[in-house]
């Protein structure tokens, strides 16, 4: 799942949530949110949860618009075991779909199912946790167009972000075109047509629509607005957004090709001594450091890739960092990352970005 969830050049366009939230097109309710999937923050506390059982998007109005004041690093060993207990259960019965920082708080949100229920959960920098209440909140609800109902209804939204002023939902569909970007403005309005997507798989030797973008973020180049998608195996595509057209079919540029048997689990953009970098957690090829500088003119991979070969933008692999399933941004200098142990434990932890 990306991160870097707020991206706009354009907020004083947007209705901000200042204020009664219900008038930036909120209304008090309860969202009938039936499943723990991908998080994303819009502007003022404002959170976007997808719910890939029922083929939606909600934004609720969290209110949690304060900097925490306990500040540093935030930092909670075992946070599944210490979930599990503030709900009531243990930690095999629940799993975590997401984790999303808020910028306006500094808080990390989580969304957690236990069993078939979906559960907020809230963690501020001292290490507290605490179930956020869904009930009579201000929110609204986007409803997708040909949500997927064959195979795993998971891969129906396998990602979100808010980019200036629209919900991008990357996931599959019951079309032919299967791999789909959905552009939702906000407040919301009918979410209309999806934009199809075609690739080139670099490790599969072939072109590609039934993939879906695993994690995603956006990214300028030369002043205009992209989205970096990393699909499963591991093609590293470029989308330029202005492209992302209700019922267009696009070719997205695959810029590289980070090897096979791999599945990219979050992805976020960050800048250190003047220079951006992508920093992207895998399944079985552990966190990678992408370079960037060459992302407007790198050679499109359109032959293949063989032998769990890797082409195109050059990375490191943080040899230090193992088993991170989440990452977000913390703030300028810092990432927060939720990590596996061996021993079955996940820890949230904060790091120095590298």
């Amino acid at each position: 799942m990306l991160k870097t969830r707020i991206v706009s050049t354009a907020l004083a366009a947007i209705v901000m949530v200042g204020g009664p939230a219900w008038a930036a097109g909120l209304s008090k309710g309860s969202p009938d949110w039936k499943s723990a999937g991908p998080l994303a923050f819009g502007p003022n506390g404002l959170l976007f949860l997808a719910d890939t059982q029922g083929g939606a998007i909600f934004a609720v109005d969290t209110g949690d618009v304060k900097p925490d004041s306990a500040g540093g690093p935030l930092k909670v060993e075992g946070i599944n075991e210490k979930i599990a207990a503030l709900l009531g259960t243990t930690a095999k019965s629940i799993s975590i779909g997401d984790m999303a920082v808020n910028p306006a708080s500094g808080k990390a949100y989580l969304s957690v199912a236990r069993g078939n229920q979906p559960v907020l959960v809230r963690v501020d920098r001292s290490g507290k946790l605490e179930a956020v209440s869904l009930d009579s909140v201000p929110f609204a609800k986007a409803s997708l167009p040909d949500a997927r109902t064959r195979g795993s209804r998971a891969d129906s939204i396998t990602d979100l972000a808010f980019i200036d002023g629209k919900v991008f939902v990357a996931g599959l569909s019951n079309e032919e075109f299967a791999s789909r970007l959905l552009s939702i403005p906000y407040p919301f309005a009918d979410a209309g047509q999806s934009t199809s997507v075609e690739i080139f798989h670099g490790a599969h030797g072939k072109l590609e629509t039934a993939s879906p973008v695993r994690t995603f973020a956006a990214y300028q180049i030369k002043g205009e607005p992209y989205i970096m998608a990393a699909y499963t195996c591991t093609p590293l595509v470029k989308l330029p957004v202005a492209q992302l057209k209700p019922g267009k079919h696009i070719k997205g540029t695959t810029i590289a090709e980070l090897g096979n048997r791999n599945k990219p689990l979050d992805l976020i953009v960050y800048e250190k001594d003047g220079k951006n970098y992508l920093l992207l957690a895998n399944s079985a090829r552990g966190v990678m450091k992408i370079k960037t500088d060459h992302a407007a003119d790198e050679e499109p991979i359109t032959k293949p890739v063989g032998g769990g070969g890797t082409k195109g933008l050059p990375y490191e692999t943080i040899s230090d960092l193992k088993g991170v399933t989440q990452l977000d941004e913390l703030d300028k200098g810092h990432a927060l990352i939720l990590v596996q142990t061996p021993a079955g434990a996940m820890n949230l932890e904060t790091i120095a970005l590298p």
